[in-house]
């Protein structure tokens, strides 16, 4: 996703945001450029008292059981129930706002795009990558274990070509297509990156979700990582948390399968990865025209398009009533 803004208004918020915008604005002003771009948030959040993202071992306890029978949401020989959407036809455009950009939504066939092809003996949904966009789930999901796999072709393209590779699980997916930078509907999302498998990222400018977080300069800005025990921040694009990273790496190298697991219940969820839980998000809202937050706890998967090859296969969803505990060994 896009890189956050230094935001300057402080309305509404509480005073722990307040003042670490306060501080991120006075770093600033008073750091040379390079400077800044490579420390102000770092040192805003240490001043602000993130504790240090000291190592966790966590692991599920409490796993709920099916309420009811598992839907396989690939049936294995189509896309049927899979809504294609494609961003701009240079992806390079996506972060830019140029209002003379168009994207190409459906304008065009999308077989070229996304397909079922067969992958070690089974079948599975190919994502070329090339072009920005998605897969709308038609089903409209809540209180649930959703499950897949996934794995990484050998093609990236520009302008991520030098990345690692990058794709999403997006769920609570509402509005229009393309309403996020043209290319993308508002939801919340299980980042599928190397290195960063169950990062938590707002998509939308009005979506909200909660965690903990500590502070690991290691990371890309915010520098934030998930903590059982970290603060509590109100995640917010285009800002200073607009993403929390995975608790972990739990991903397999390039060339095998993962498995992710995303328990959903009303307005939380999990992110599991291989396993291994990485991630927890609370309070999942969006933010209505009058300015109060409405809790989201239902709406559509999305598979992203962003810059990778990938496959996914086996993807299923069974209903719960409770959500699985994170536990500290």
């Amino acid at each position: 996703m896009h890189s956050p803004a230094v935001p300057v208004t402080f309305a509404g918020e509480d005073s722990g945001t307040i003042m670490l915008k306060k501080q991120m604005i006075f770093a600033a002003l008073l750091l040379p450029a390079a400077a800044w771009a490579q420390s102000s948030l770092e040192q805003a959040r240490a001043i602000a008292g993130d504790p240090p993202a000291a190592r966790q071992r966590l692991v599920l306890a409490d796993l709920p059981k099916a309420t009811g029978k598992a839907t396989a949401l690939f049936d294995g020989r189509s896309l049927t129930g899979w809504q294609p959407w494609l961003g701009y036809a240079d992806p390079a455009l996506t972060y830019r706002g140029d209002p003379n950009a168009k994207p190409v939504g459906t304008s065009r066939d999308t077989s070229g795009d996304f397909a079922v092809r067969r992958v070690d003996g089974a079948s599975a949904i190919w994502i070329k990558g090339q072009t920005w966009g998605s897969l709308v789930n038609t089903a409209d999901l809540r209180d649930y274990h959703l499950r897949l796999q996934y794995k990484w072709g050998a093609k990236t393209w520009a302008p991520r070509e030098k990345e690692p590779p990058n794709n999403g699980l997006l769920y609570h997916t509402h509005g229009q297509p393309g309403e996020v930078f043209g290319t993308w509907r508002p939801s919340v999302e299980f980042e599928i990156m190397k290195g960063s498998t169950g990062m938590i990222v707002m998509v939308g400018g009005k979506v909200r979700a909660r965690t903990t977080v500590a502070l690991d300069p290691s990371l890309i800005a915010p520098h934030l990582r998930f903590r059982t025990t970290g603060r509590t921040v109100d995640m917010v694009n285009g800002t200073g948390t607009w993403n929390v990273e995975a608790g972990s790496d739990a991903e397999r190298p390039i060339g095998e399968w993962n498995t992710l697991d995303l328990y959903v219940v009303g307005d939380r969820a999990i992110h599991v990865v291989n396993g291994v839980p990485v991630a927890e998000a609370r309070d999942l809202a969006t933010v209505a025209p009058d300015g109060t937050r409405q809790p989201l706890t239902h709406g559509h998967i999305q598979l992203q398009s962003e810059g990778a090859e990938t496959f996914f296969r086996a993807i299923t969803v069974e209903p719960i009533r409770t959500l699985p505990r994170i536990v500290v060994k």
